[in-house]
């Protein structure tokens, strides 16, 4: 049992339950948060990477907050995506092994509506939800907020719009006396406003891992590219990452589509998520990559949020991302629970001037790699084609008169003369395709 957490005022339950998870020893956040949370009643910001234990850091001690005397809603967790809820709830529900009478429940977007109201009927003291959701239910008087403790922000910066326009009205229907709590890996302005508007004057701030992104783990890199060699570059990269899995970030779903589509086609073990999926698909895929069955997921930065798996080797940031916030965001999905990672950023020449403006904001160093020379992309390219053959499944359909003419062709031919005059007319037909292209 971990002595650490006890220490911090974590109960036995708790601590055995972190214990089977196989966590011992508390990260900066959760050290700096976890007494203050348990022991102050003032409102609270705490402002601390992705990837650094915030989730443990509030959820810890509400657990053990609930009055289970009382069957109200006495916590509500506002959080900016389905993924990050669902991630939220398996975290609580594990915390809480030990627990059994405390129940909990997520009410998010995405999902059939009805189902949630029958649940909210029960009893539910902690309640995670997406701010769109918990609005619908509210105006449905399908949910009783009025007698909830805590209000907690979750990833505050990720639903600063979203927010602006809503929480007037999840405001309205708490109680006065309670308690809100913000998390936010970035501090931008209008948050800062947020904190104003919806808190008290006198608020505890908490900064933990503040001077690097995510942690010490990531190493940052950038490379120049023009914009016709940029896909091509790009699957150099994933054959060189073969077997392992990582996120490729795009701007927006439309390149999300473009990409996940090369992709296939040249048979990476891929899938891609974005707003425009329907819920049971984006579950489905984050399904399939968490269990491992697809290694390279490609996604736009909000259907992202919530992501937590821990083998994550890399990510690209396929397109500059327009903040810095964001980039902290994207680059925290890998190098979790003390494991190494890379962050490489694809750009064009005309965004060069961008890298050092990202340095001195985040306090990080981007390292400049060399992109690969023409031969080493025409090989990657035959590997990729080779790969396209193995992957191709027969047609059993085809005519045997059709295939035992074919077969007829190459009867005489070794195994490695085939190879060989493959890969020739492979290379023949594509130096012609090149050296046919109009010049740039």
């Amino acid at each position: 049992m971990s002595k650490q957490f006890i220490a911090l005022g974590i109960s036995e339950l708790i601590a055995k339950a972190l214990t089977n998870l196989k966590i011992e020893i508390p990260t900066e956040i959760q050290t700096k948060a976890i007494p203050v949370i348990l022991n102050e009643t003032l409102d609270f910001v705490g402002l601390a990477k992705t990837g650094t234990g915030k989730t443990a850091a509030f959820g810890l001690p509400l657990l053990q907050l609930i009055d289970l005397k009382s069957n109200a809603i006495q916590v509500v967790i506002l959080v900016p995506t389905r993924e990050l809820g669902q991630q939220i709830l398996s975290n609580f529900n594990q915390f809480s092994k030990y627990l059994p009478e405390i129940s909990i429940t997520s009410v998010c977007g995405g999902t059939p509506i009805k189902p949630q109201i029958e649940q909210l009927k029960e009893t539910n003291h902690l309640v995670i939800a997406t701010p769109g959701r918990l609005i619908d239910l509210i105006q449905r008087k399908a949910i009783n907020i009025k007698e909830t403790n805590y209000l907690v922000l979750d990833e505050a910066d990720e639903m600063v719009t979203v927010l602006k326009e809503g929480l007037d009205e999840i405001v309205s229907e708490l109680p006065k006396k309670r308690r809100t709590l913000l998390f936010s890996a970035t501090m931008p302005g209008p948050i800062k406003q947020l904190i104003q508007n919806y808190m008290s004057k006198q608020v505890t701030q908490i900064s933990a891992n503040m001077e690097n992104v995510g942690n010490q783990g990531i190493e940052h890199q950038y490379i120049v590219v023009e914009p016709i060699e940029k896909l091509a570059i790009l699957m150099h990269f994933l054959n060189s990452k073969e077997g392992e899995r990582g996120i490729i970030f795009c701007k927006t779903k439309a390149a999300v589509n473009k990409l996940a589509k090369n992709l296939a086609i040249n048979r990476f073990s891929s899938g891609a998520i974005h707003g425009s999926l329907t819920q049971p698909i984006r579950d489905r895929i984050m399904g399939q990559f968490r269990e491992g069955h697809i290694n390279i997921l490609v996604a736009t930065d909000l259907a992202a949020r919530g992501i937590d798996v821990q083998e994550i080797s890399y990510v690209v940031n396929y397109h500059l991302p327009d903040t810095f916030e964001t980039y902290v965001h994207r680059s925290g999905r890998t190098a979790r629970a003390g494991a190494k990672g890379l962050s490489l950023t694809v750009i064009q020449n005309e965004e060069f001037s961008e890298i050092p403006l990202f340095e001195k904001e985040l306090g990080i160093k981007f390292n400049l790699i060399e992109k690969p020379n023409s031969n080493s992309i025409e090989e990657n390219n035959a590997v990729l084609w080779a790969k396209q053959i193995f992957k191709t499944k027969p047609n059993h359909e085809l005519d045997s008169d059709f295939k035992n003419k074919i077969k007829t062709v190459f009867h005489h031919l070794t195994k490695e003369e085939l190879i060989d005059k493959l890969l020739a007319n492979y290379l023949l037909q594509n130096k012609q395709v090149s050296s046919n292209k109009p010049k740039q």
